[in-house]
């Protein structure tokens, strides 16, 4: 670039040159090359700083949003009513859960879900069980601790069911017998060969 002595300067590497010439020669030469290359660099690691604070500063916002949201109030523990039953063929174990939720709005649906002994922090972790846990709003989530068997989830073996009217949220689950259990479970590795020496 022409400065106002009439001489060329390179603004980036603070350079001055006599001619046209030599200002070329030292765009096409290494320390000016270098020199862009350095900028080339820190403009991108500027842009990934900036996108990075902007989405930290749109994620702050939506928790800012989310937080204050008015929460509904926490109206207490749904009726509930738990039956142990036998498989009359098979002799597995079939618990069924009623739970009920008079106050529940109409678009609202209950949710279901299995956790670990090792995820909840209320007991001491005891691998012998697990927990079914029932949540819908305004009410608190009720939990069942139920034995770490594993679950037949087949076609009629385990349900779910929504019933609107009664506002009853129902599931059936059945504990995977011997032959079940062991279909769920990959195969066992084969041997492995033996080496004999003579």
């Amino acid at each position: 670039m022409k400065n106002h002595l009439g001489s060329y300067e390179c603004k980036l590497c603070l350079t001055l040159h006599n001619n046209e010439g030599n200002y070329l020669a030292h765009t096409q030469g290494k320390r000016h090359q270098s020199n862009l290359a350095r900028r080339a660099a820190k403009e991108a690691a500027d842009a990934a700083h900036s996108t990075a604070a902007a989405n930290l500063q749109a994620a702050r916002a939506a928790a800012a949003a989310a937080a204050s949201k008015p929460r509904a109030l926490k109206i207490g523990l749904p009726g509930y009513k738990v039956t142990k039953q036998r498989d009359p063929d098979t002799g597995a174990r079939i618990l069924l859960f009623q739970i009920a939720y008079p106050e529940i709005a109409d678009k609202l649906q209950p949710r279901h879900r299995f956790m670990s002994a090792f995820e909840q922090k209320v007991e001491a972790p005891d691998k012998r069980w697990q927990y079914l846990l029932f949540a819908c709003e305004p009410y608190e989530t009720v939990a069942f601790k139920i034995p770490n068997d594993d679950v037949d989830k087949s076609e009629g073996k385990f349900f779910s069911n929504w019933d609107k009217d009664g506002k009853t949220f129902t599931l059936q689950l059945t504990f995977a017998t011997g032959d079940a259990a062991k279909k769920n479970q990959p195969a066992p590795p084969p041997p492995r060969p033996q080496l004999r020496y003579l």
